[in-house]
């Protein structure tokens, strides 16, 4: 399966920041430098800046351009619960709506966090999910081929924790990494919120009873209508 470009342009970013070419909050060329030097659209381009602005590698600064973000404390949860289980316990209905759903092959960050190799395939799905027909949250779901390949898209979108459970994939531990946003054009509209309003944004790698990964999340919560409560 041939890689998508703006993957390819991903994971050239993610290596030259890693080579120390870009270092911590230095600027990035413009886009549309960038975009001539990769030879491809700057709508590909764009699509693979926000790839790497979704996984906390570079951040947008209005007015000032995109830039190679600092590293943040991270918190890890202390379990993995799922979206239906969270809406039951506060006395919602729960419901998921697939925008997108497809196979592809990992980027760099995907093959690091669920432990793949190149060759490998993966299943990204990106749902949106709602609350008494509230939307909460848009959730990007990374997921191994090999792990799912039996399921079908229904099982996988409208309870994927239920699906996995039932296959005897128990979920364990979890490690979030979780930072303040604004809301791009896309999200705001998707989760009907304003442009530029603030959500979380929260990168998950969640993990089975054996430690392995299983899934590779990425996920932006409206603000005002969600809270994270941590015990220690």
């Amino acid at each position: 399966m041939a890689i998508p470009r703006y993957i390819e342009i991903h994971n050239e970013i993610r290596q030259r920041i890693a080579a120390g070419e870009w270092k911590t909050n230095k600027r990035l060329p413009a886009e549309r430098e960038l975009a001539a030097s990769f030879n491809v659209s700057r709508m590909t381009l764009r699509q693979a800046i926000q790839t790497l602005v979704d996984e906390g590698i570079l951040e947008r600064r209005v007015g000032s351009g995109t830039f190679v973000a600092e590293k943040k404390v991270s918190e890890r949860a202390l379990g993995v619960t799922s979206f239906t289980e969270l809406m039951k316990k506060s006395g919602r209905k729960a419901q998921s709506v697939t925008v997108s759903y497809k196979v592809t092959t990992p980027s760099v960050s995907e093959m690091d966090h669920l432990n793949l190799k190149a060759e490998d395939e993966v299943l990204v799905m990106e749902r949106l999910r709602l609350g008494d027909d509230e939307p909460i949250l848009l959730e990007q779901t990374t997921l191994p081929v090999k792990l799912v390949n039996n399921f079908t898209r229904s099982e996988l979108t409208e309870s994927l924790y239920k699906t996995l459970i039932d296959a005897g994939i128990q979920p364990g531990r979890a490690n979030q990494t979780i930072t303040a946003s604004l809301a791009t054009e896309r999200q705001a509209a998707l989760l009907e919120i304003k442009r530029g309003d603030p959500i979380l944004a929260v990168r998950q790698v969640s993990y089975d009873q054996q430690d392995n990964p299983f899934e590779y999340v990425r996920s932006y919560y409206v603000g005002d209508r969600f809270e994270f409560k941590l015990t220690r």
